[in-house]
């Protein structure tokens, strides 16, 4: 029977990682950070922060704003949100895929809440996909085999019926353990071979 559904990254795949370890460099660099303490903070809190149990303001506060800073808070989310690029052929794969009508598109993906919904909007998501299947909604972070169940249990639909597409390979093993087809994204050309082979495009 062919596939139903597909499951996107978005970060690595749809567009540049959100607010990965090139970002917050560039965040260090830029507003002139202590480049150890600032990742320790991070580390410390951005699962709470991803899987939605904070905020914004609190992520900041703990990682940035523990004392006075030259920049204001509204400057640094800006150039956080400045951080994410989309890919512009990988959405146009998506584009085609879901102008087809063969298949259900989903996100399914690790980002806190104001930067995904940043992203949902600059990269022009909202036409293309049924719904996004976000770390910070659905309160777990891949790999954990929860979030897969679930965005299967949001989607009613079985495992053997999506295409999941993401950029790690730590992400594929437990989506294919629960009998997900799986694509390791390395670039559009590749995406596009891959919905050929599975008979969506």
């Amino acid at each position: 029977m062919p596939l139903t559904h597909v499951f996107f990254d978005i970060g690595g795949v749809l567009g540049s990682n959100g607010w990965d370890r090139e970002q917050r460099a560039h965040a260090v660099t830029r507003f002139g950070l202590d480049a150890a303490d600032f990742d320790k903070r991070h580390h410390e809190i951005v699962g709470e922060w991803e899987t939605g149990r904070i905020g914004i303001d609190e992520y900041l506060d703990s990682t940035v704003f523990d004392v006075p800073r030259a920049f204001g808070r509204d400057e640094f989310v800006a150039f956080m949100c400045a951080q994410s690029e989309p890919d512009a052929a990988a959405i146009a794969v998506a584009r085609r895929l879901a102008a087809t009508g063969r298949a259900r598109l989903f996100t399914l993906n690790n980002e806190s809440a104001t930067l995904n919904d940043y992203r949902i909007t600059a990269f022009g998501l909202r036409e293309l996909f049924v719904a996004f299947l976000s770390s910070c909604w659905l309160g777990v972070r891949k790999p954990s085999r929860a979030i897969f169940e679930r965005a299967l249990g949001i989607a009613q639909v079985r495992a053997s019926d999506v295409l999941f597409v993401d950029d790690r390979e730590q992400n594929l093993q437990p989506a294919r353990m629960l009998g997900f087809a799986a694509h390791h994204f390395q670039g559009a050309d590749g995406l596009e071979r891959a919905l050929v082979e599975h008979g969506l495009l």
